[in-house]
């Protein structure tokens, strides 16, 4: 500990008075530098001050040059006093938390003698917290200088010396009174902090000694604590010319790590370009710039060239998604918060089934290696009972023989969907529906619809039954509105507005169509290359995914 915080000390006395011999060498400098002149050992040692130096020849990590820009610039403002509100915005999986993990091992030694109050938020304590804590703990160690003198008290603050790092959560229930930041306060994943908490309880912390502030995180929509950052920084660049912003995309991060760049292309072809995690995680783009969930863009991405058809054909594999009559999915949050409440469209009564082709030839030689979903046909079914709803279907069955039925198993559809899955086994996939689900569904069906892989038919008659749902499905689509939660779950409520009308007919507007064919996501879950592959109901969530992919 007495070496490291000699040479701790080496690092901020003036350039004037920097003496070789003011510090106990490290095992670095006795084999290089022993030999050399006063002057060589001197500027080695004034090097250790920039922050990409320090990292390397202590911490033994190389900074990409994006990373030793935002973090010199970060450390510069902490060590000059400046104040600074900082906004670094990198893609998923592109170093930021490395970068963070780095900065805090070398501010803690920069401050050793004579101390420094730093905060970290991150949207919640676990994991979030636990994570960043982990992550500080390994490059403490892997640090010569600070391996065998941090301490760490009360579960979630750390010291070297006089410098302390304390970890808070920002979740809007935490108690974070009495806390200070005087020297450096960050905010991770700064999208997913609520702009109250913010104000309120967490800027306080750095107001009387005008610290430095970090927003890192990445992009999601203009509403959020990082997007009204974002455009705060950039106003005071343009006011002054300080830099303050460090943000960029996944082609950047290319150019210095072409693995990242493979990576990112598979991401792509698994969600497609335009869906809303690739464009934000990736790319750095707002999602809510578009005008509902299903804009033309993506609206014609659906479109196959296929007529519909009426029976099987030998060899083809097919699929049922069924949405029942009697409940709607669009849930909306209840007085008490939990998604769990009101319905959107009470009393509908109209049962949605899209007859699925499932094509998992059609993709073999791409990146996804997920099928094709071609709509072959679709009913309607308004007014019926659920016993003659229950003999249409077995009737639908027996026709198409399919190898999954994927079926709402909601409120009085409950009833139905157990009858079938007694007469059907396996086959059957109920899925109930809350929040989370109708989530995760909503994610997933993006990410078929995205990569080109939802194909709806052609009508050969527009003034035919199936002209007419075909027609009524694009409605539907145009009128599906949607919002996505704060928070690391990155919830999309989604579906027809309570007060939609049809545009064509004047009546209420649902979203029958447009949830059965949403069901596709829960398809796409299955292994389709064995008759009897384990069953998967809940579409997997592209977030979770994208974490410790790279």
């Amino acid at each position: 500990m007495d070496s490291a915080l000699a040479l701790g000390t080496c690092l901020h006395i003036p350039d004037s008075s920097l003496r070789a011999d003011s510090c106990r060498q490290t095992p670095e400098l006795t084999e290089a530098q022993s030999a050399r002149p006063l002057q060589t050992r001197a500027n080695f040692l004034r090097s250790l001050r920039t922050l990409g130096v320090y990292s390397r020849v202590l911490g033994g990590v190389r900074l990409r040059a994006y990373q030793d820009a935002a973090g010199e610039a970060i450390a510069r403002s902490v060590l000059e006093k400046r104040g600074l509100s900082i906004v670094v915005m990198f893609p998923r999986q592109s170093g930021k938390n490395m970068l963070q993990a780095q900065l805090e091992v070398y501010l803690l030694t920069r401050f050793a003698r004579i101390g420094a109050e730093m905060v970290k938020f991150s949207p919640t304590y676990q994991p979030q917290s636990l994570n960043a804590m982990r992550r500080l703990e390994t490059a403490l160690q892997a640090n010569w200088l600070t391996r065998d003198g941090w301490k760490k008290s009360a579960g979630n603050h750390y010291r070297f010396g006089s410098a302390h790092l304390t970890f808070l959560s920002a979740a809007p229930e935490s108690n974070v009174v009495g806390a200070t930041a005087s020297t450096l306060l960050q905010l991770d994943e700064a999208q997913d902090i609520g702009i109250e908490k913010y104000d309120k309880q967490i800027a306080p912390m750095a107001a009387s000694t005008n610290a430095t502030r970090v927003f890192w995180g990445t992009a999601w929509t203009t509403h959020t604590l990082l997007a009204r950052e974002l455009r705060l920084a950039r106003q005071a660049e343009a006011r002054d010319g300080i830099r303050r912003v460090f943000c960029l995309g996944a082609e950047a991060v290319r150019a210095e790590v072409p693995a990242y760049g493979l990576f990112v292309d598979e991401q792509v072809a698994r969600l497609g370009r335009t869906h809303p995690m690739v464009r934000s995680q990736y790319f750095g783009e707002e999602i809510d710039a578009e005008i509902g969930l299903f804009p033309p863009a993506r609206t014609g991405l659906m479109q196959g060239s296929h007529r519909t058809q009426s029976a099987p054909e030998p060899g083809k594999t097919y699929a049922l998604l069924v949405d029942l009559a009697g409940e709607d999915e669009q849930l909306r949050l209840n007085p008490a918060g939990d998604g769990e409440g009101a319905l959107a469209n009470p009393g509908r009564d109209s049962t949605a089934i899209t007859i699925m082709q499932v094509d998992s030839r059609a993709r073999a030689g791409d990146l996804t290696g997920k099928p094709v979903y071609r709509v072959l046909n679709r009913e309607l079914w308004t007014g019926e009972k659920h016993s003659t709803q229950y003999a249409r279907l077995l009737a639908l069955v027996e026709r198409w023989q399919p190898r999954k039925l994927v079926v709402d198993a909601s409120g009085v559809g409950a009833g139905v969907a157990s009858f079938l899955a007694d007469r059907l086994g396996e086959r059957v996939v109920q899925l109930g529906f809350t929040r989370q689900v109708k989530s995760r569904l909503g994610w997933g069906f993006l990410a078929v619809v995205d990569t080109g892989r939802f194909q709806d038919y052609l009508p050969a008659d527009a003034h035919s039954e199936e002209g007419r749902l075909h027609a009524l499905f694009y409605r539907q689509l145009q009128a599906v509105a949607y919002e996505v939660s704060l928070g690391p779950e990155r919830y999309i409520r989604w579906g027809v507005p309570e007060n939609a009308r049809d545009p064509l007919e004047g009546s209420k507007l649902h979203d029958d169509l447009v949830l059965s064919a949403a069901m596709t996501a829960v398809l796409d879950e299955q292994s389709w290359g064995e008759a009897h592959a384990p069953l998967l109901i809940q579409a997997a969530d592209p977030l979770r995914e994208m974490d410790g992919a790279f």
